[in-house]
């Protein structure tokens, strides 16, 4: 095996300094200082020059293959694999699926080398100015991030927009809640949203959110938002005790925008790679194999044990997660409200409802219900007609 270009020189230059400092044109610590050795490193060079010759100044362990050195073949099956199956995704993700599914035992760091050098993924740009990191929330549930991406992402059916709505705790990374939706960020999506967590881990102390329309009312284009008059979904986290927080900037979700991007980076290659064109396959897979995985791999220990989340007791989501909205009743004892008429029953101890302002909840599932203060004057389906006499 050949020696390197640079090795054979290097030979070359240690032989001529040795040779000058037995011939007594250097000192010894001369020619150490010249060749950056050791005395003793210099002694140990001139006994093999003087019982090896020439070959003995070649760092023989260039001609012995690494004990470590990867197997050919190996590395080309996983170069093909991102190749044709995996493209476009990131390392990270690809090196976690290589493992799990096709028995790929080489490091991350191999494999992020071997990619790069095959051209298969750029390297890595450094980015952005230095900023200081907000510490994570020591217990879990003590912060909960909810926000909305509207993104392509249904690969297999580029030309369909959907929002993604997850909630992130802040101290553990951890997926609370994933879901596709048509219709974009909407009250009753992230109403929904927001009982799913609820009524499974129960209340966060406090709801981290971007001041989208839903959130905050601003009163006009980039003044400050009104407090005063809060929006449905600030309306029902008052009546549950959960601070709302917003966020003035991207750079200020940045967890939220971060859990974004890597969803975007690695929930649309999965969708893609199983083949799943429709959203409610996306979201059975999000549910049952995506979240789990996501959790494990990438969420992390509090920094406290003790979880914050707060439990529910005996609280009637149906009537705090829904859409209000004051009405007044017809001489025809007749609400309409979102278009559809619901007729108010005849109530004990008065001849009419005409002329009372009520309060009309549309719930989640559809249907709608009228409250005079504290008492229910009517439920009706989602066609306004009644479900049961009040």
């Amino acid at each position: 095996m050949p020696y390197p270009r640079g090795v054979v020189e290097r030979a070359m230059k240690v032989q001529e300094v040795i040779v000058r400092a037995l011939a007594g044109k250097l000192t010894w610590l001369q020619a150490a200082d010249i060749l950056g050795r050791s005395p003793r490193s210099i002694r140990r060079l001139r006994w093999k020059l003087e019982h090896e010759g020439y070959e003995g100044l070649f760092d023989r362990r260039r001609q012995t293959p690494s004990p470590k050195r990867a197997p050919v073949a190996e590395v080309q099956r996983g170069l093909a694999l991102y190749r044709e199956r995996y493209q476009g995704f990131n390392v990270r993700h690809f090196h976690q699926l290589a493992r799990r599914h096709h028995d790929v035992r080489f490091c991350y760091a191999f494999v992020k080398k071997a990619l790069q050098m095959a051209g298969l993924v750029p390297p890595h740009q450094p980015r952005g100015r230095h900023r200081r990191r907000r510490e994570p929330r020591p217990c879990y549930g003590e912060l909960l991030h909810l926000d909305g991406s509207r993104h392509r992402w249904l690969a297999l059916t580029p030309d369909r927009w959907s929002t993604l709505l997850a909630g992130v705790d802040d101290a553990t990374q951890q997926l609370l809640y994933a879901e596709l939706h048509d219709g974009g960020e909407s009250v009753a999506a992230l109403m929904t949203a927001l009982r799913t967590v609820l009524e499974r881990d129960g209340l966060p102390l406090a709801l981290y959110t971007d001041r989208a329309h839903w959130a905050v009312h601003p009163p006009t284009s980039g003044s400050a938002p009104d407090r005063r008059h809060p929006p449905q979904v600030g309306r029902a986290l008052a009546r549950l005790g959960i601070e709302h927080i917003l966020g003035y900037s991207p750079q200020a979700r940045g967890r939220s925008e971060r859990v974004n991007r890597t969803l975007q980076d690695r929930l649309v290659n999965e969708l893609r790679v199983a083949g799943i064109t429709t959203v409610a396959a996306a979201n059975r897979y999000l549910r049952d194999q995506f979240l789990p995985a996501f959790n494990t791999e990438l969420g992390r220990p509090p920094a406290e044990a003790t979880p914050a989340f707060v439990p529910l007791g005996r609280v009637d989501l149906d009537q705090i997660l829904c859409v209000e909205a004051d009405r007044v009743v017809g001489r025809d004892n007749v609400v309409t409200a979102d278009g559809v008429p619901l007729q108010v029953a005849k109530q004990p101890g008065r001849r009419t409802c005409a002329g009372l302002r009520v309060l009309v909840r549309r719930h989640l599932n559809g249907h709608h219900s009228l409250w005079y203060g504290t008492r229910c004057l009517g439920r009706y389906d989602d066609r306004g007609r009644p479900l049961r006499a009040a």
